[in-house]
């Protein structure tokens, strides 16, 4: 299933909808003014049940953003620091969702990067197929944990951002 994410979700305050392929609103992504540190809210819009929290770590020794669910963690997510030619992220996942590690790679200026579990390719993110501007989707393989995908790339977007500001 494809979804559509606008660029730079990440701002305080900010509210952006992550919306269908055919432009239905799936879910709100919440930003959380007036707190320590940034803190978004990944919400369902048919119940308006919170289905993932996005925060990131305050101290650290490099960016890393934590994903929850009922209060729990359930993912962190940082860059990897050995990488041999290009940047790559990576997603620690908690024994609640099946442990392990999503390994995220590709071009993440443009918006071209694979999320990978165990060597199976389980989400897409492309901004080739759609045209509209600030816009990239999210092509999410089936029976995969739609929430948990859509907020590993939000981090993903949101790290690579900090790291390189300059990159639009």
């Amino acid at each position: 299933m494809k979804f559509l994410m606008r660029e730079r979700v990440f701002g305080i305050g900010d509210d952006h909808w992550i919306t269908t392929e055919h432009g239905d609103k799936a879910f709100l992504v919440d930003g959380k003014a007036l707190r320590v540190r940034e803190t978004f809210e990944l919400k369902d819009h048919h119940t308006g049940e919170i289905v993932a929290v996005i925060k990131k770590k305050l101290i650290s020794v490099r960016d890393t953003m934590m994903i929850e669910r009922d209060d729990d963690r359930i993912a962190t997510v940082r860059k990897k620091l050995i990488t041999v030619f290009r940047d790559k992220y990576l997603a620690e996942l908690e024994d609640s969702v099946g442990g392990g590690e999503i390994e995220v790679h590709g071009n993440f200026t443009d918006h071209e990067f694979t999320l990978e579990r165990d060597g199976r390719r389980i989400a897409q993110v492309s901004k080739k197929w759609f045209s509209i501007r600030d816009t990239y989707a999210i092509d999410v393989a089936d029976g995969e944990d739609i929430p948990l995908l859509l907020s590993v790339a939000v981090c993903v977007d949101h790290l690579h951002a900090e790291e390189h500001p300059h990159e639009v």
